[in-house]
């Protein structure tokens, strides 16, 4: 990834909208104080807001889970990218050009490659558009979406095209653009011919063109529908390559982005068309497979978009698989998976064209927990009119009560298999004992931060106050010794850093550690109403920590010294007792 210089990080911290940025992510938002937001926290599941944000420093600090950090720490954290990849992202969320600093020269060529790669990208989308909609070849693709009940402005947002049927169109004009035929071969546009070595022909031809975009909206390849009957692949997609990694995206990710944080839950569907269908059906949260087999990473994705997913998938095998495999990985995230039980033989893209944009939404609407889905596709599809038959769905439904914990929803479903099959409530508990009595366990990362060591919780509460008190703060960082008062690496830096930026304690942070402790520190800061005696308090309860770590020390090497140190600690005891005294003495006076 390219350096990008400092001063191009502090223009895209500047101009960032702290509070569009979170709100999009944070339920319930909301002013509580002349430099303050509250929400309920996007890092873990809360009723009573707890996730607090300064617009003013752009930091935000949970007290429930501690998440912490600045607007890059965000969205690292909410779009799982790196540092360079969340400075990316705001950059292009707020306009603004990164500058790169003096780069190894292979990675700065690495870096023009990619660049010169996308932009060729970029321009064959923008020809297989005009091509749809401005060509007399495109006359056919534009009837038969239109027949599909697909609008054109919708299909001119999702940037859909059309690829004529000549073999060299891409290929010669990208030619004569100045792009070479490696270029063209390692973005997948062409191929090269069998029946004449060294020649090469545009990969995508006579087909409707759905671009395939990261997630802030780069053209990386396409997908293609055949629009006769010659071919038997009826979707084509970009093969792998430099650019284009099938399996690692989904289709119209940074369309539905938006929509997914505010709505809570995003819609998976298979085809290009049903996720066009979907947003014309106003279900704007609503994302596509790629042609693929449903993966680890976008499952992955789907969870970062929304905690809830909705499969809106066809009825067949391959729709089934990827209901499952959505589930297998669910089990280990914190997101909750839903089905919209689609009509058999039927896609979202059917539906708006036999029953119109409420019928879509009704249908995504009225999703089911993926658990009772299941249930109610085994006892839909099974005998359930002789034993043998009701033998069989019984041992199909096994394994799902097997997983399923102990609540209101196992309950229900047990009483719908008895209603259905007739059978006994002995007989269902005795088959489906399983996990009965225990408790959902699901495995995975904790929300809740690891509670801090007494020393750093020592340390954080000091520099908390110094922040809090920034005058007196700084006259006393200035005059201590900061290696030898903090144990912890990054609460020293942490120090170090409020040393020259007490009154701005995130600017200039480029260490993404440091920026999570220094938010919540300031956040931590701006909720106190702290008295001066407390921060003096503080400053002694460092001194004593500092003195019973040399103490021990000076047991583990033969006691020399000891009487001093011993000594130095009384001192600061009943120095401590006076500023603690002092302290509960202002605390309790009125103020004006």
């Amino acid at each position: 990834m390219p350096r990008y210089t400092a001063e191009s990080k502090e223009r895209v911290r500047e101009a960032v909208d702290m509070i569009e940025l979170v709100g999009a992510r944070t339920d319930g938002l909301r002013r509580s104080g002349a430099d303050s937001y509250i929400g309920r926290c996007p890092f873990h599941d809360e009723r009573t807001p707890s996730f607090s944000v300064k617009p003013s420093s752009k930091v935000y600090y949970c007290f429930g889970c501690q998440a912490a950090g600045d607007a890059f720490n965000f969205v690292m954290e909410t779009e799982s990218l790196d540092f360079a990849g969340a400075l990316e992202f705001l950059a292009d969320r707020c306009g603004i050009t990164l500058e790169v600093e003096e780069e190894d020269p292979r990675a700065a060529e690495r870096r023009r490659r990619r660049d010169r790669l996308l932009e060729l990208l970029e321009r064959t989308c923008s020809y297989y558009e005009r091509t749809l909609w401005e060509s007399p070849e495109g006359e056919g693709a534009r009837r038969y979406l239109a027949e599909r009940g697909l609008e054109e402005g919708l299909l001119r947002e999702f940037r859909v095209g059309f690829a004529p049927s000549a073999w060299d169109r891409v290929l010669s004009a990208s030619r004569r653009g100045g792009f070479s035929e490696a270029e063209l071969l390692a973005c997948g546009l062409v191929l090269r011919s069998v029946d004449r070595p060294g020649s090469v022909y545009d990969y995508f031809r006579r087909r409707i063109t759905f671009p395939l975009c990261d997630q802030r909206g780069r053209v990386l390849g396409f997908g293609g529908r055949i629009m006769g009957a010659e071919d038997p692949r009826k979707y084509v997609n970009s093969p792998d390559g430099e650019i284009y990694h099938k399996g690692r995206h989904l289709f119209a990710t940074h369309l539905a982005r938006p929509h997914a944080a505010k709505a809570g839950s995003v819609v998976l569907c298979e085809g290009y068309t049903d996720v066009i269908a979907a947003h014309q059906a106003g279900v704007r949260n609503c994302v596509g497979l790629m042609g693929t087999a449903l993966t680890d990473e976008q499952v992955g994705e789907l969870a970062r978009l929304a905690p809830r997913v909705v499969l809106a998938l066809d009825a067949d095998g391959a729709g089934q698989a990827a209901m499952m495999k959505a589930a297998s990985v669910a089990a280990g995230q914190r997101f909750e998976l839903r089905v919209a039980a689609l009509p058999v033989g039927s896609d979202p893209a059917d539906v708006l064209r036999t029953d119109g944009a409420r019928a879509v939404k009704a249908m995504i609407d009225g999703s089911l927990p993926f658990v009772r889905f299941r249930v109610e596709r085994i006892l839909a599809s099974g005998d359930a009119a002789s034993p043998e038959g009701r033998d069989r769905i019984l041992d199909e439904l096994r394994p799902v009560f097997e997983e399923l914990p102990a609540g209101a929803m196992r309950e229900e479903l047990e009483r719908e298999v008895v209603s259905r099959l007739g059978v006994s409530e002995k007989l269902i508990e005795q088959l489906f004992a399983g996990r009965r009595g225990g408790a959902a366990t699901a495995p995975g990362r904790s929300a809740v931060a690891a509670p801090l060591a007494g020393p750093e919780r020592t340390e954080r509460a000091f520099l908390e106050l110094c922040v809090a008190l920034p005058e007196r703060g700084l006259e006393l960082l200035e005059a201590l010794d900061l290696d030898a008062l903090f144990a912890g690496r990054i609460t020293r830096a942490a120090a170090a850093h409020l040393r020259e930026h007490i009154q701005n304690p995130s600017a200039a942070v480029n260490d993404s550690d440091l920026a999570v402790v220094l938010a919540e520190l300031e956040v931590r800061a701006a909720a106190l109403t702290p008295v001066p005696a407390e921060l003096e308090a503080e400053r002694c309860q460092l001194e004593l920590t500092r003195v019973a770590r040399a103490i021990a020390r000076g047991r583990g090497a033969g006691g020399g010294g000891l009487l001093e140190l011993q000594r130095e600690r009384e001192g600061l005891s009943r120095e401590l007792d006076g500023w603690l005294s002092e302290a509960l003495e202002q605390t309790a006076a009125p103020r004006a």
